[in-house]
């Protein structure tokens, strides 16, 4: 029998969800942001993840109308779920979405969680919450599953559709279920986890390892800076090696790779436990934004800037290339710190939107040819029009076309460098 699908919330993760059944199906699209809700029925992903054409393609009814839900019998949850200022996680979103699903919950129904969770979170939190505002039993009246969500913003190549899914469920039949309703449009194939605390913990260990990875790196690289040795290059000779893995140093914000480890580690310290290298790694890379403002300020002595005087235009504010998210942006770290020294920062980004970038963060963004002529450049994120920038392009940035330049992301040909620009590389 064909489920009836309904996806809560819209975001990266959710709109994708809601194409793909889209294209096989009604779905209803539940998002409690109006302006969301209203560009989307207008064909338009400002997320910049989803094409208009396919979002015309995809048969969804885009609503903030929640009662809509009461039509579905199989409800993806896909909100987002952050860490708060003491870096504990915040199930606000979460909860406030469980209740509204409960509130509208029929008899029967599944409910899959997509949400990064810790370990035990969707039935310890969530099924509790669908069962108080519905009033019905789960695993007797409705069922609740887990399946990761494994996005990755800004791929055009690993989508919702291509990458392995990974699902679990309450029972065996209900993990059936859900499997059959994935698998109708994954064309990678379905991984059935034996139990939601099997796939939670799967979820939320992939962007673990990926940080304490990143955090080594970075570790190598301040090392490297010490040392006088280019991090570029000990790392391109690392790499002949067969099993070398190749993480590169860098910021590590956004909402995933930033905030899981914390998850996991909030969980392993309520049962008595508390982890040493996701810890160790999650601070190393926190303050990497930090590291990177003090190198460029000593490179700036060196060079005889007046650092007080002096005018810094930082290329990039989303938490990663090609995408216009700017949640947990570790760039704004190095803002910060320039602003301690009484530096003048100016900050231009192509995907960035200039409303949501003042309103989050107090800075107001300068279109690339509006930047005045700066001492120093940064390239804090390797967007497409940055990676494709030329070094004519950089020296016209440059107050008389010279001075220090910042290639956090390594995009630039150090061999083509002019002989007035000084490069500093992480």
């Amino acid at each position: 029998m064909k489920r009836r699908i309904g996806v809560v919330g819209l975001g990266y993760v959710g709109l994708s969800v809601a194409v793909s059944f889209g294209k096989k199906q009604r779905v209803i699209g539940f998002d409690i942001n109006m302006r969301r809700i209203a560009e989307l029925k207008a064909g338009v992903d400002n997320n910049g993840e989803v094409s208009s054409e396919e979002l015309q393609k995809a048969n969804i009814d885009y609503t903030p109308d929640a009662k809509k839900l009461g039509e579905c019998d199989f409800i993806i949850v896909a909100v987002p779920t952050p860490i708060d200022n003491m870096k504990q996680p915040d199930a606000t979103l979460l909860k406030k979405a469980s209740r509204t699903v409960g509130k509208h919950l029929s008899r029967g129904t599944i409910v899959v969680y997509e949400s990064t969770v810790y370990p035990g979170m969707t039935e310890e939190v969530c099924s509790p919450i669908l069962e108080k505002s519905s009033g019905l039993l789960a695993g007797k009246d409705f069922f609740i599953g887990y399946s990761p969500e494994r996005i990755n913003p800004g791929d055009r190549k690993c989508t919702f559709e291509t990458i392995t899914k990974v699902v679990s469920g309450q029972n065996e039949e209900v993990l059936s279920i859900i499997a059959e309703v994935y698998g109708s449009v994954v064309k990678a194939g379905i991984y059935r986890a034996p139990s939601i605390r099997v796939a939670e913990a799967a979820k939320i260990i992939e962007n673990t390892q990926r940080d304490v990875n990143i955090a080594l790196m970075n570790e190598l690289a301040i090392i490297f800076d010490k040392l006088k040795i280019e991090t570029t290059e000990v790392l391109a000779a690392a790499k002949t090696k067969w099993n070398f893995l190749p993480f590169t140093p860098g910021l590590v914000g956004g909402h995933c790779i930033g905030v899981d480890p914390y998850y996991l580690a909030y969980k392993a310290e309520s049962v008595g436990y508390r982890p040493e290298v996701i810890l160790a790694g999650r601070r190393i890379n926190d303050k990497m934004g930090n590291f990177i403002a003090h190198s460029i300020m000593k490179q700036m002595v060196r060079l005889g800037i007046g650092v007080q005087a002096a005018t810094v235009t930082i290329l990039g504010v989303t938490f990663k290339e090609n995408v216009s998210d700017i949640r947990n942006s570790r760039v704004i770290d190095i803002v910060k710190e320039l602003h301690e020294f009484g530096i003048n920062v100016q900050v231009s980004d192509p995907k960035a939107d200039a409303d949501e970038v003042y309103k989050e963060y107090g800075i107001r963004l300068v279109p690339m040819d509006k930047l005045l002529p700066a001492h120093t450049v940064i390239i804090a994120v390797a967007h497409r029009e940055y990676a494709a920038i030329t070094w004519k392009e950089i020296s016209a940035l440059l107050v008389n076309g010279g001075g220090l330049v910042a290639d956090v992301k390594g995009v630039l040909k150090e061999n083509n460098c002019p002989q007035d620009i000084t490069l500093w590389r992480l």
